[in-house]
């Protein structure tokens, strides 16, 4: 990748000299076209004037259907509005398109082809996106397999880990957690009886908590523009992968990157989807995490852990004082290939996607839940119930046939022979000593769960 990626960049720098004619510091064999592609495309956004014009005549002369994307991808950057407006029309000319300054109906349109890539296409975005943060390089490369479009991979307009997640964050005692309401929404876990809350009025300012708990490496991944939190136990195959946020986006769903490869992970799938371990079967085992108020978790874990406010950073951590106005509308901050209009783009789902049966995902609209609080259903030949609290907090534990006839919605279900079942974050345990377990779930708006499992099963 060195080596093209140094052509590129001479060519970049000589794109006036090269148009022209040879240039001593490049053999022929080195400029091959591919490269001058995306040298040219770049040369767009960062050459001077009269460089970035000779550039965009050779892109018009040589145009191709896998130009749209890069020239897309430089017009969201262009910082210069009149030459913006000449890449508009060129790009309006070129495609017959007629969407002016609209990226997102650009990118739908995009989308609706089969995916058209240039060979060079991974090197141009590595180059582009590496002017913001050379970090971003490491992400793109023709060498590394890819599971998703690279052309869906958009940047979100943060640097890495820009959004800073909360590494071994500090926690405190409920007692001591006086900036919280009783109403205030909280996300709960507990890991091997260690009880941990994480306020989402915190969590929408860093996205990502890091921590051990219960002597377990996790990480709580939350997507505000998805609306989902998802627990993942981080350690995978005696590799615990050190998770960040990448800054790009798949689908409006935030991507993660590991560490030591710089992979990018979708956050849905808790697998790495572009990079060196991609195909190396590797994906993160969800665990158990509940959207519910303080009031509800502290009355159920009055010895939890809760998120102190001092993170080390400075932020309004008021509650709902994040991402106000893009909750209060059903609109999209970065738009998706496709909708599904059962619900509204933001109506709140429970979402389940079981390991036995990965390929029948399950999403269950929150307004159903609250109006059926004990719900039994089966994916497959998996049976679980789904218990849904007074706070509206959904709970689904395996049943392995038990029928459940009613539940106080708070620590005891009863079972169809009258049998009183304990109700606890991890199982529901009988009066004579046998288990249900808990299984994964967590809660998502309909858009960002569809648009990452569109063959699921909604309940609604």
């Amino acid at each position: 990748m060195k080596n093209k990626v140094s052509t590129i960049v001479l060519l970049l720098l000589m794109i006036a000299g090269t148009l022209a004619a040879p240039n001593p510091l490049v053999s022929q064999e080195e400029i091959a076209e591919k490269d001058m592609v995306p040298a040219s495309f770049l040369a767009l956004l960062i050459a001077p004037p009269g460089d970035r014009e000779k550039a965009l005549e050779y892109i018009k002369k040589n145009w191709e259907p896998s130009f749209p994307i890069m020239m897309l991808e430089v017009i969201y950057l262009t910082r210069d509005p009149e030459f913006t407006g000449v890449l508009v029309k060129t790009l309006e000319e070129k495609t017959g398109q007629k969407h002016g300054y609209q990226i997102d109906k650009w990118y739908e349109w995009i989308w609706s082809w089969s995916e058209v890539k240039h060979p060079s296409y991974p090197e141009f975005k590595a180059l582009l996106y590496g002017l913001i943060d050379a970090k971003f390089a490491g992400y793109f490369s023709s060498e590394f397999p890819a599971e998703i479009r690279l052309d869906e991979v958009r940047w979100g307009g943060v640097v890495q880990d820009g959004i800073p997640p909360l590494r071994n964050p500090k926690m405190i005692a409920a007692k001591d957690a006086k900036y919280l309401d009783d109403s205030n929404i909280v996300f709960g876990l507990e890991v091997n009886g260690d009880a941990r809350a994480y306020p989402k009025r915190i969590m929408a300012w860093h996205e990502m908590f890091v921590d051990e708990v219960g002597g377990v490496p996790v990480a709580g991944v939350y997507c505000t523009l998805c609306g989902s939190m998802i627990l993942y136990k981080t350690e995978h195959g005696g590799v615990n992968h050190q998770i960040g946020t990448s800054g790009f986006l798949y689908r409006s769903n935030k991507l993660m990157y590991d560490k030591e490869t710089q992979s990018l992970w979708n956050t849905l799938w808790g697998r790495p989807v572009i990079g060196k371990l991609v195909g190396k079967d590797i994906e993160l085992e969800r665990m158990s995490i509940v959207t519910t108020t303080w009031g509800e978790w502290k009355k159920r874990h009055p010895d939890t852990k809760v998120l102190s406010l001092d993170t080390g950073h400075k932020r309004d951590y008021g509650e709902g004082a994040a991402y106000r106005e893009y909750f209060a509308t059903d609109e999209l901050m970065f738009g998706v290939p496709k909708l599904d209009k059962r619900l509204k783009n933001k109506d709140e789902v429970l979402g389940l996607v079981f390991s036995k049966h990965p390929d029948k995902p399950l999403a269950i609209g929150v307004g159903f839940l609250s109006e059926n609080p004990l719900y039994h259903k089966n994916v497959g030949d998996l049976d679980f119930v789904v218990l849904t609290d007074k706070s509206g907090a959904s709970r689904v534990y395996e049943t392995k046939g038990t029928k459940f006839k009613n539940w106080d919605r708070g620590s005891t279900v009863t079972d169809v022979n009258g049998a009183k079942w304990t109700v606890t974050e991890s199982k529901l345990t009988s009066p004579g000593g046998e288990e249900l377990f808990r299984l994964p779930a967590h809660r998502a708006f309909w858009f960002g769960w569809f648009s990452a499992y569109s063959n699921t099963e909604l309940v609604i």
